[in-house]
């Protein structure tokens, strides 16, 4: 290539085509497992899952890969890293005919799965396989899920028909029934892909649910101590003020903490709902006389769940706002009366001032009269020492002669002094 090529391009390519929708044929069975750990568990999972890998002879990367795929024999695996969670599809034929006789993640060694990174927030087994009959499909599905209520649609424009109770079995795996009514192999990946992200993501979506329930006394009580602190503030003295603000930036603190710890969360499970409402209307679904679609189930038991979550985050967004202008108030009333307080500093100032120039000039005026004595008496002095030479001469006469003139000159240096130190 001529052009220069932008270094990003390559990876960036590489990133849209990570997570390439696996091929199934039906019949099949799958076992799907999401497990929640932090990103800094990525190269144990890789490690963990190259083991397996080499097990049965396949070769793998030393650096750490988001998204792995390969055909061990008697199952295939994928694997798929995402910001939060890490999830394994275990591929295998479907033999049996009653649904879940036989599943996928009985030909993974247990010793590996019992090493798996992370905690499960969702386990599910599903099954594809060939529409027989509506009839024959639906007794086939009671069967299989006890009679349970059961969530199903029609998707894909009445291609296939999907099947899930949403509830988990003693093993700890929920179940999925998928009746293909004539998928291709691509389809079938895509629809078991979208079902098992609903499931999913609606899970992760519900991580904030219990964080906003412990939420909402704690913001009860902080509205009840800013509803007291703005009351108080109302009567409040300027010896008050130092103690309300305490109170407020005490309460604004604990509030600003919770915002910091949980905006993650609260901003995840907004994101996941959006995902979730995505994949539904991807399914293209259509109603089953006598049975909730996925999206009616999504509106009646996740929606009510995230409107709690938004309704929390603005609660928050709200008292951290309120309790801002509140402390605002306050240090507008604390400036307010510090300004006084400097006001009353400065009149005191000036007064002080005031009394120091009198004290000032009192004291030059008596600086006057010392220099005007001690330089008489040393006239005078000069005076006595001369008479002897000269007749007729009176030292007092010259002493009380000299004292007009160094009055003056004194009170003339003393004044030079002074605007000398004020232009200074």
């Amino acid at each position: 290539m001529i052009l220069q090529e932008h270094k990003l391009r390559r990876d960036l390519i590489a990133e849209l085509n990570a997570r390439p929708t696996e091929l199934l044929r039906s019949p099949v069975r799958i076992s799907y497992l999401a497990l929640v750990s932090a990103g800094a568990a990525k190269p144990d999972e890789w490690r963990h899952l190259c083991r397996l890998l080499n097990a049965y002879g396949v070769a793998t990367s030393p650096e750490p890969l988001a998204h792995a795929s390969h055909d061990l024999g008697p199952f295939r695996v994928k694997y798929e890293r995402h910001s939060e969670f890490a999830r394994y599809l275990f591929i295998a034929p479907l033999t049996a005919e009653r649904p879940f006789e036989e599943v996928a993640l009985a030909q993974v060694p247990r010793d590996w799965l019992d090493g798996l990174v992370g905690e499960v927030i969702t386990a599910m087994h599903v099954e594809v396989r060939k529409e027989v009959s509506p009839a024959d499909d639906l007794a086939l599905a009671v069967e299989a899920f006890d009679e349970e209520p059961l969530v199903a649609a029609e998707i894909g424009d009445g291609i296939a028909r999907a099947m899930t109770h949403c509830r988990i079995e003693d093993d700890g795996f929920g179940r999925l029934l998928l009746f293909d009514r004539g998928l291709t192999p691509r389809q079938t990946g895509r629809m078991v892909q979208r079902l098992l992200e609903i499931d999913t993501y609606r899970m992760m979506a519900l991580l904030a649910l219990p964080i906003a329930r412990e939420l909402a006394p704690f913001l009860s009580d902080c509205d009840k101590e800013l509803a007291e602190v703005t009351s108080l503030l109302a009567t409040a003295t300027s010896r008050d003020e130092s103690a309300l603000l305490y109170r407020l930036t005490r309460l604004e603190a604990s509030i600003e903490n919770r915002i910091t710890s949980n905006e993650f969360r609260f901003g995840a499970a907004m994101a996941y709902n959006d995902l979730v409402t995505r994949r539904i209307d991807e399914l293209r679904e259509q109603r089953i006389t006598g049975f909730a679609p996925f999206k009616e189930f999504n509106d009646r038991r996740l929606a009510p769940a995230i409107a709690t979550c938004q309704t929390v985050v603005r609660r928050q967004e709200s008292l951290s706002a309120r309790v801002a202008r509140a402390n605002e108030l306050l240090a507008t009333r604390i400036d307010v009366t510090l300004e006084e307080q400097n006001q009353e500093l400065l009149a005191s100032l000036n007064k002080r001032a005031s009394t120091q120039l009198r004290l000032q000039q009192t004291v030059e005026g008596l600086s006057v009269v010392a220099i005007t004595y001690y330089a008489v008496n040393l006239i005078g002095d000069m005076a006595k020492a001369i008479s002897t030479e000269v007749h007729h001469l009176e030292p007092e006469v010259v002493m009380g002669l000299s004292v007009p003139l160094v009055m003056a000159l004194a009170a003339l240096a003393v004044r030079r002094i002074r605007r000398s130190v004020n232009h200074e």
